[in-house]
């Protein structure tokens, strides 16, 4: 009827005048990730400020795919004589293995876009890979690295090359334009966590017989 007050918008349609400070942060937070992660990708592609150093930065990604630490770490635990180096190998391919589904799991979760600067000329890649968070080689990295620090015998400068290899693929992700920002920071935290999942689980002759017997 006339004069009859008109019912609300729903919600969606409503302009929200009063955005909260959280949306605020978050959203000038992503971006500057966006910002930044552009701005450092600076080997996205050969006419890149610095396209030259593209193929070194595609050497140094395959250095962190999953596929060559899978297959070394298998080959090693296949010949191994020693008990204690299959136990290690053992639970480093565990490692590898509930790093590759985590990652899985998360990336189809967010479904976060690549960068739109990236080349999709990636390494080996599966259904899960078009998408961008976390950054599976930063997980992987941060992962090894633990794992490498805690369980191999090794002289410091060696220690030190660990730790900077980590550091070097981690950053090496933005760089070619695979990731942003939050998806490398992300990776890290992620494979340092997993980490202490991998020592929770550790399997041993004692804890997993049937497995040791494969060996």
């Amino acid at each position: 009827p006339a004069g009859a007050a008109a019912a609300p918008l729903p919600e969606e349609d409503c302009m929200k005048l009063n955005p909260s400070f959280v949306g605020i942060a978050l959203s000038s937070l992503l971006a500057i990730d966006l910002w930044a992660s552009k701005r450092l990708g600076v080997c996205a592609g050969e006419g890149s400020a610095w396209g030259s150093a593209r193929p070194l930065m595609k050497v140094i990604e395959v250095s962190g795919h999953g596929i060559p630490w899978l297959l070394g770490t298998f080959y090693g635990l296949c010949q191994s004589d020693s008990s204690a180096a299959r136990e290690v190998l053992l639970n480093l391919l565990f490692a590898l293995l509930l790093d590759l589904v985590m990652v899985a799991v998360v990336k189809g979760l967010v479904r976060r876009p690549r960068p739109t600067h990236n080349k999709m000329d990636m390494f080996v890649t599966i259904s899960v890979d078009k998408y961008s968070f976390p950054s599976g080689h930063a997980t992987r990295a941060a992962l090894v690295c633990r794992f490498v620090l805690r369980h191999l015998v090794l002289a410091v400068p060696l220690r030190v090359l660990v730790v900077l290899w980590a550091l070097i693929v981690s950053i090496s992700r933005v760089m070619l334009g695979r990731h942003n920002m939050t998806d490398v920071l992300f990776g890290l935290l992620l494979g340092y966590a997993l980490y202490g999942v991998v020592e929770h689980c550790w399997l041993s002759p004692a804890s997993a017989p049937a497995l040791f017997a494969l060996w």
